[in-house]
């Protein structure tokens, strides 16, 4: 157990240290009852347990610690955001909190109450103040990746000091292109005016190389997921995936390799963390942020394992790499569009590359099953599940459509139609 007092630290912060004892307890508690229950967990997940373990404490001093040398945080709700350019000017991007319930209350007094769990969170985060990376931030960055979060940022923006919102196109077009590469231009300015640093054809050259380095251990860990017996439970391959987010990239992807490295080992003898034969379920759709764990642990409670996620916070996030070959600017720019531009989210239309990346991933990861996963009141996302359903069920792979939020409370109504959906794949 961690001894050290961060409590200082927090209050330096601005955060309200009552509410926040009361978050950490929950999701402490949560994380005993998810992920430290589970048998024969791979060592190197010792790693992700410390992670989480300092989440709001290390991590969050190592920020505090980088700023007095001079460095910038960045945080941000989205992967449109290029890490590529915070890291060419020295900074760090991080995730923020938007995973779970908590200050609804407080949110509604700025949001409808029919706005989707996502938004509710990170309004409900800051209003509460029980988010050190938002306070730990030099910069937060919203993205226009929905009618939702466009409108509600009008609002989030006076909440934050320093905020720069990110238009982002709808279409893949040679608009849209244009669209996307002029934001990214006027995104590089600002953080080269916030950071007093040039972004130069070696400082973007170095910090691409560096993301694809992360990005190509988590294809190297989405691989090994197609073994059977699965070398990883579903919870602690999303855990990483959404640590992806947080951590430092170099360490992250060093510890992500090691793990890979005992996975290998635990497939060559055979060793899985569930039966050989298990039903396997890919999940697809809206993106699980920490600690939004709540339907791959009913799934893996109830007899099946989850081996892949066509999210954002998944293999949708992180399938491309981004060319780093180029002698000006100019190409590096225009190689970070191409990369961005072929991420399928569901605000683009029409979307059909999103509809044959989960045929091919359910092929690629032998699954006997898919869960469409969306939240309440995300449209774009609700609206594509029909064509998900329609066109896996043509093939013969039983799909179950799921909306649910962030609440514990319909996780029996849940854990009931999962049941059943295992059920039909067996049968």
């Amino acid at each position: 157990m961690n001894q050290v007092d961060y409590h200082p630290m927090w209050a330096d912060l601005g955060l309200n240290l009552d509410t926040h004892d009361q978050l950490l307890a929950v999701l402490g508690k949560v994380y005993q009852d998810f992920f430290l229950s589970q048998p024969n967990r791979p060592k190197g997940m010792d790693y992700f347990n410390f992670v989480m373990s300092e989440v709001h404490g290390l991590r969050i001093k190592e920020l505090i610690d980088a700023r007095a040398a001079g460095r910038k945080v960045i945080g941000s709700f989205c992967l449109y955001v290029p890490e590529e350019l915070i890291l060419a000017v020295d900074g760090i991007s991080v995730g923020l909190c938007a995973g779970a319930e908590f200050g609804t209350a407080k949110a509604e007094m700025f949001l409808p109450r029919t706005t989707c769990a996502l938004i509710k969170s990170f309004f409900g985060f800051i209003l509460e103040k029980v988010c050190p990376y938002i306070a730990a931030s030099d910069m937060i960055v919203g993205e226009n990746t929905c009618d939702g979060k466009k409108k509600s940022y009008e609002q989030f923006r006076k909440l934050v000091p320093n905020f720069f919102g990110m238009d982002l196109p709808q279409t893949k077009s040679d608009e849209g292109r244009n669209l996307l590469r002029s934001e990214y231009v006027r995104f590089a300015r600002a953080l080269e005016s916030l950071s007093g640093r040039t972004i130069t054809v070696d400082s973007l050259s170095q910090a691409i190389e560096t993301v694809n380095a992360k990005r190509q251990a988590i294809h190297r860990l989405a691989r090994l997921r197609s073994a059977d017996p699965a070398p990883i439970s579903g919870l602690d391959a999303l855990l990483i995936n959404q640590i992806y987010f947080y951590d430092d990239p170099i360490r992250f992807t060093q510890s992500v390799n090691a793990l890979c490295d005992e996975l290998e080992q635990r497939i060559a003898a055979g060793n899985g963390v569930f039966p050989k034969g298990h039903p396997r379920i890919l999940v697809s759709g809206c993106p699980m942020a920490i600690p939004n764990w709540k339907l791959p642990w009913i799934v893996e409670q109830n007899g099946a394992v989850i081996v892949g996620e066509e999210s954002c916070v998944g293999e949708r996030g992180t399938r491309n790499l981004t060319s780093a070959h180029g002698d000006s600017i100019e190409t590096l720019f225009d190689n970070l569009v191409d990369r961005y531009s072929r991420i399928d989210c569901a605000i683009f239309t029409p979307n059909s590359e999103r509809i044959d990346h989960v045929d091919s991933m359910s092929s690629a990861y032998r699954a006997d099953g898919v869960i469409h996963y969306a939240l309440q009141f995300c449209t774009p996302y609700q609206m594509e599940a029909f064509q998900v359903e329609k066109t896996l069920e043509e093939q013969k792979l039983p799909v179950l459509r799921i909306d649910t939020d962030y609440s514990m409370e319909d996780v029996e109504p849940l854990r009931t139609r999962v049941e059943a959906f295992i059920e039909r794949i067996r049968s």
